[in-house]
């Protein structure tokens, strides 16, 4: 980290238990919830001021800006993938030395290259964050206080000195108590992605996908839990999950490619009328799903 930054009129050091978040959707107005719950004076700024106003009412002290983000000990960028790095590229010099800031972003390698980058000329330090938890509903009317609570949070810290960055982590973990994550496990932004594009980007695209079909227009009084279960998250916010895909295109394709050949062999197998072959498909993946729950 750079020890030079630039002058800024006014400057003052983090107030400790202020936080900033930006973006007041699901994630970013779980945690401004969250860790005004827990004592924290909460500053935000949300691109649809009439959200900011409503979050205002019993949550956050005041709107994020350029006299204030100085104040904050620890950032939550909450954005989009290009809108979060963005703000912080305009917002780096007003940071307070010392202040930690982190993303939510659902994909690690674009907003880690770009915010490390940034981050290499200030005092203060950017970790990738991505805390896994959530529901098939956005915006700040679904958000909640414990919406973190005893979920894992997976951290991409930065390569600074071994020292410094295991104190970096040991605040952030302090100040993120109030959220109750259950583990914090760490990771590189391209071991993030990969696993990513299997745990959530596939189910969504294969849930999306699977309402399609004709039949899920007449499904009512023949459907259950299975039903229930696959179309969870085919209601999304296809404006940030389209950003979040094709920022990870390469992993995701190839797991859609993966999926596509598994469901081939079903369908051969079903086609062909070949019990022995579907037996032994269906016993595959019992076995597999087994395997991995006790990994």
């Amino acid at each position: 980290m750079s020890t030079e930054h630039p002058s800024i009129p006014g400057e003052a050091s983090f107030v400790p238990g202020r936080i900033g978040v930006l973006g007041l959707g699901l994630m970013g107005g779980s945690f401004a919830k969250a860790l005004a719950a827990g004592g924290a004076e909460v500053y935000a700024w949300n691109r649809t001021k009439a959200t900011l106003e409503l979050a205002m009412i019993e949550t956050v002290a005041g709107e994020l800006n350029e006299s204030n983000v100085g104040t904050c000990e620890l950032i939550i960028l909450a954005g989009y993938p290009e809108v979060s790095i963005t703000w912080l590229r305009d917002m780096a010099p007003y940071i307070s030395p010392g202040a930690i800031v982190i993303d939510v972003v659902g994909v690690k390698r674009v907003i880690c290259d770009a915010c490390f980058a940034i981050a290499q000329d200030y005092d203060w330090t950017f970790v990738g964050c991505h805390p896994m938890a959530g529901t098939q509903f956005s915006g700040y009317a679904h958000t909640r206080a414990n919406m973190f609570r005893n979920a894992p949070m997976v951290v991409v810290p930065p390569a600074i000195d071994d020292f410094v960055r295991l104190d970096v982590l040991e605040r952030l973990k302090a100040l993120l108590v109030p959220c109750g994550f259950g583990s914090f496990t760490l990771a590189t932004a391209e071991e993030h992605d990969e696993l990513i594009a299997y745990t959530s980007q596939l189910a969504h695209v294969v849930s999306n996908a699977y309402v399609k079909s004709p039949s899920a227009q007449k499904h009512k009084g023949f459907s259950a839990g299975s039903y229930k279960d696959l179309t969870r998250v085919a209601r999304l916010n296809a404006t940030m999950w389209t950003e979040l895909f094709l920022d990870n295109a390469d992993y995701l394709s190839s797991e859609i490619g993966t999926l596509i050949d598994n469901l081939q062999q079903y369908k051969d197998a079903i086609d062909e009328g070949d019990a022995e072959r579907l037996h032994e498909l269906l016993a595959e993946g019992d076995r597999l799903k087994r395997e991995a729950e006790r990994r």
